[in-house]
């Protein structure tokens, strides 16, 4: 290890913090301390206000600004309270991180000083700059004008001296410009839909919720090591590295016990993370060596996407009190685990029925079998569409290697519910809705061991979308992606199959026939038609890829070819039909896909041959001459004998050269396809060529460093290694 690693590395660990004082007894007492909830809200707003404000975030109810302007005083004496002295509307940007800016309560008093302020136009609108925001050609940078507006759904909270109030972020024209409202609408359509779909089986159903439970991947690195590597500061994730010697393939890191350095940081995370009201459930060691993994409870899918970024933020944040940097990247380290994001998703009504979980009796458990089905044909019927939803440059390194699922949207549903499934699309006797949930059963000759009770489902790490017992688990979606970019386009295909079905089955009644009838008739048809998309098998085979090409599903895995399924006809048909959004909205989104794309491999390529040719080549040259002198000198010493004993330097020096040729080659070329790139007007087009030229040329470039990383000198190469920044925690 070079001096410079071993002293960056004896600094972070005297600072960082192990010990992390609880703020109460149980996380109860502290739960929400941060957040203006319904137990805030009773205590701060006037009774009638405050009732108004439940009708408003559980039934809908119109948002006008008189009460806004009772809810902006109360809501600014709690966040004083708390020690609030600005505020600001906390957006999503189509960037996958959050903004805001902060405005602090004063306005001029008329007499030379200041009085605190807030009203209701200020907590229901602001103005950021649109045209500084990714926009996909919505707004020029002379039509500056966009909209925030105020998310009731989403109670405020305070981060640091800040009220915090999530908003949707739109366009002067009207266009969304972020993920929160379009996802809004997506989450009324599948509502929607899916109470009609539930008057089939229970009249008194008054709304249907989507749910979503994310579990979020990712790595810790010390941050004296990250500091050290240009690469990992700039882009997320190395560049370069040889594989350690050791890394994940004895799975001794896997819910292994948690390093104490790491626990102190996992602590502090979830104690702020509570205080923020996000319900933090699981902590565990990842299949990866310093990957780690955080999941919620389940909650609204809204309210969980707010959370999946606030909880990112405070990753990164917290990580550097305890001298880690948080990598978010989906593949910061080539052959090991990348990081995945998964959605857990569910609908439930509000009188209690889960809609993904099978029932008691046989009508909940037609119920159950309608939504599966249905969920089955929209991504089937979409499946392009979802890929879509979760591809992105970074996404892309991770998708079908490592654990990861391929990037081929299948489903995985598990012996019974596929047997389920095929004896229905054959017979409609009752018989098949006596569906068993967990069940006990003796698997081991223990009388110590209690009984287990058994899912109905086993698990599949390769599926992309597999059903687990009482959910659907989109594995596919990255670690640092809004889980609103899924979660809109599945619950958006949803919805449009709900509707489709109810007029499919209401047909089918107008014309005589007894509606469970109807129902079956219609899940029989869907049945069949969907099951091109379920595969319970090795989704890392090659047979399987070949097949999945048969069953004619998806298997592109260019990401700006795939990004083009935004726009395709029955895309455009699906978002205009549920109301989520409109051609133009899904173009420009498009749009703004290919120029990120772009510009990320764009900055990969800067960095990456910056290194190349400051940092690694003269290292391998300085050794090279090292080499050379070595020989030279056992020349001038043992004469022609040292031709035999310095064989082995001398074909070290050739092997250094030839690299070294590579390399030097390989980077002019990398330079000139950014240079024909870079003129292209064409977002697509330029994606296109960053993806055919660019790309593979760093990866034949890396082939040559990492070769020279195994036999330059260790004092002498400038990067901290794969064995020091996957092993250090």
């Amino acid at each position: 290890m070079s001096y410079l690693r071993f002293d960056v590395l004896g600094e972070a660990f005297k600072k960082h913090p192990l010990e992390v004082k609880l703020p109460g007894v149980r996380p109860d007492e502290y739960f929400g301390k941060y957040v203006f909830n319904k137990e805030k809200m009773f205590k701060y707003l006037p009774s009638d206000v405050y009732a108004k404000m439940v009708d408003v975030m559980e039934n809908g109810a119109v948002m006008d600004r008189a009460l806004a302007d009772k809810v902006a005083e109360g809501m600014k004496k709690w966040a004083m309270d708390m020690g609030a002295t600005h505020y600001t509307h906390w957006f999503h940007p189509l960037t996958d991180t959050t903004a805001e800016k902060h405005d602090a309560f004063i306005e001029h008093n008329g007499k030379g000083g200041v009085l605190e302020e807030f009203e209701g136009k200020l907590l229901a609108q602001q103005e950021p700059d649109a045209s500084s925001f990714p926009s996909g050609g919505i707004r020029a940078t002379f039509e500056a004008r966009g909209y925030s507006a105020w998310d009731p759904t989403s109670p405020a909270f305070v981060m640091d001296d800040t009220l915090c109030i999530p908003t949707i972020f739109i366009s002067y024209t009207g266009e969304a410009l972020d993920y929160k409202a379009p996802l809004l609408k997506a989450l009324h359509a599948v509502d929607k839909a899916a109470v009609d779909v539930c008057h089939y089986f229970d009249p008194a159903v008054k709304k249907v919720f989507s749910y979503l439970g994310w579990e979020q991947e990712y790595f810790l690195v010390d941050e004296g090591l990250y500091a050290a590597r240009p690469d990992l500061l700039m882009s997320g994730r190395t560049l370069m590295g040889h594989n350690s010697a050791k890394n994940q393939q004895l799975d001794d890191h896997y819910f292994g016990a948690i390093p104490e350095r790491v626990q102190a940081f996992m602590k502090e995370l979830e104690i702020e993370a509570m205080k923020l009201g996000i319900p933090t459930k699981t902590r565990h060691n990842e299949v990866a060596p310093n990957q780690y993994e955080l999941a919620p409870i389940f909650e609204e899918t809204n309210l969980s996407c707010d959370h999946n970024m606030l909880v990112m933020t405070l990753m990164r944040k917290i990580a550097r009190k305890h001298g880690f940097r948080c990598l978010l990247h989906e593949k910061p380290f080539e052959g090991v685990n990348g990081s995945g994001k998964h959605n857990n998703w569910s609908l439930g009504t509000d009188n209690g029925h889960r809609l993904m979980s099978p029932g008691k009796t046989p009508t909940d458990n037609l119920m159950f079998v309608t939504f599966v089905v249905n969920t089955l044909t929209a991504v089937y019927r979409h499946n392009a569409l979802l890929k879509a939803s979760i591809m992105s440059a970074t996404n892309a390194h991770r998708l079908g290697a490592n654990e990861a699922p391929p990037a081929i949207i299948s489903s995985f549903l598990g012996k019974q519910l596929s047997g389920l499934l095929d004896s229905l699309e054959k017979s409609s006797s009752d018989e098949l809705f006596k569906i068993a949930g967990k069940t006990g059963k003796k698997m081991l000759d223990m009388p110590q061991i209690p009984e287990l009770l058994i899912d109905n489902t086993d698990r599949n790490r390769t599926s992309p979308f597999a059903f687990t017992g009482n959910r659907f688990e989109f594995r596919a979606v990255g670690s640092e992606a809004n889980c609103a970019s899924a979660m809109i386009a599945l619950n958006t295909a949803v919805a449009e199959q709900l509707v489709d079905f109810k007029a499919a089955v209401d047909k089918l009644v107008a014309g005589g026939m007894d509606t469970k009838e109807a129902i079956i008739k219609e899940l029989q048809k869907l049945i069949k038609y969907s099951k091109p998309v379920r595969f319970d098998g090795n989704g890392y085979s090659d047979e399987w890829k070949e097949e999945a090409a048969r069953r004619g599903l998806d298997c592109e895995t260019c990401p700006p070819e795939i990004f083009k399924h935004y726009t395709c006809n029955d895309s455009v048909k699906l978002f205009e039909s549920t109301g989520v959004m409109n051609k133009a909205e899904l173009a420009a989104r498009t749009e703004i896909k290919w120029e990120i794309y772009t510009k990320k491999i764009q900055i990969e390529a800067r960095i990456f041959g910056d290194m190349a040719i400051n940092h690694i080549i003269p290292v391998a040259t300085s050794y090279q001459s090292n080499l050379i002198d070595n020989v030279y000198k056992m020349k001038g010493i043992l004469g022609d004998e040292a031709d035999e004993l310095a064989s082995t330097n001398i074909e070290l020096i050739k092997k250094i050269a030839k690299h070294v040729k590579a390399i030097e080659e390989g980077v002019n070329q990398l330079v000139e396809a950014r240079k024909v790139a870079n003129v292209l007007e064409d977002e697509y087009e330029k994606a296109m060529a960053y993806y055919k030229t660019v790309v593979p040329k760093m990866e034949e470039i890396r082939y040559d460093i990492d070769k020279l990383e195994e036999v330059v000198d260790d004092n002498l190469w400038p990067l901290p290694k794969y064995r020091e920044l996957l092993f250090v925690c």
